[in-house]
């Protein structure tokens, strides 16, 4: 070989063993990717779906599960809870302008209403294919629609009630049926989540009346205080009465009983007298006119005892022995 040229000498044995380490780095390459593929792992906060060449095969909870490597398609779905705060969407409060959360209530009056939810991912599936929208961020967009039906909700539930009830007692009631209601419309949509819950936050009428309503909330409060010290006293006094009405009950009660067998007496003493009259009239008859006498006489201090064959009454008798 001439000192200007290079010569490379390649043997074919070793081409063949180079191709041969190259092939088996490759299979080992495409049999360590294929493994890495064949498993996926789910996290506590989310849920997979698999789709097999394109087509919805199943829902994953969180966990590992085996797919087949290239075939599968997976994607998950963040499934942990959100909130929102409406009517505009922003959680600072003071940001929240009264004038757009105004509403017409049910009496032609406006309040205030504000309120929160919370709500997550339920059904995957609906939530990344029914329920999508290319143009824009899926969380976002899912925040507009949930905005759009709360108002709706809620504008419709508030005009059912008056302008008090929205204030006083109905709120809780207005939560509730707001929440089924939001669940409803969003079913319709097939968005795919759940409301958790609802929350009525600050309820409260326009700046411009806010004194007189609040006149008007300390006087429910008074007489919701004199309604409670009514029942106190109620509750006091009638068992008391109950008592008193038990009391003179058994009172009228032993006095019947001591009355029947007081004439229960007198009718048997009397039936006794008849049943002797019935055996010796004469005598029994002689008998009550004595015993009569001395009930009668036993009384009278001075007694006379006059003969009734006795004509000339006066001569015998000293008039004033008595006014001596």
């Amino acid at each position: 070989m001439s000192s200007g040229q290079f010569r490379l000498d390649v043997r074919p044995q070793d081409i063949k063993r180079n191709v041969s380490l190259a092939v088996v780095g490759l299979g080992v390459v495409i049999l360590l990717l294929t493994v890495s593929k064949s498993w996926y792992t789910v996290e506590a906060n989310e849920k997979a779906v698999v789709l097999r060449f394109g087509r919805y095969i199943s829902t994953t909870d969180p966990g590992l599960h085996f797919c087949i490597p290239f075939v599968d398609t997976v994607l998950k779905a963040d499934i942990k809870e959100s909130s929102l705060r409406l009517p505009d969407g922003r959680e600072d409060q003071r940001a929240i302008n009264n004038d757009d959360a105004l509403m017409l209530t049910g009496d032609l009056n406006a309040a205030a209403v504000e309120w929160s939810l919370q709500w997550r991912v339920d059904d995957p599936r609906d939530y990344l294919f029914k329920f999508h929208h290319s143009g824009i961020n899926q969380d976002i967009y899912l925040e507009e629609i949930i905005k759009v039906i709360g108002r709706t909700v809620m504008n419709r539930l508030v005009g059912d009630y008056s302008i008090d009830e929205v204030l006083t007692e109905k709120r809780s009631e207005i939560g509730q049926l707001a929440l089924d209601a939001t669940q409803e419309m969003l079913d319709q949509y097939e968005c795919g989540i759940s409301i958790t819950s609802l929350q009525m936050q600050r309820v409260t009428p326009p700046e411009q009346v806010k004194a007189s309503f609040a006149a008007v909330n300390e006087a429910v409060q008074t007489k919701d205080k004199f309604v409670n010290e009514a029942n106190k006293t109620r509750n006091t006094r009638i068992p008391q009465a109950h008592a008193d009405r038990d009391k003179a009950i058994q009172e009228a009660r032993g006095y019947a009983d001591r009355r029947r067998a007081e004439v229960k007496g007198e009718i048997d003493a009397l039936m006794a007298q008849y049943e002797q009259f019935a055996k010796a009239p004469e005598e029994t008859r002689q008998r009550l006119y004595l015993e009569s006498l001395e009930k009668v006489l036993s009384s009278v201090q001075n007694k006379t005892i006059i003969d009734s064959d006795m004509h000339q009454l006066l001569p015998l008798l000293n008039l004033n022995e008595g006014s001596q």
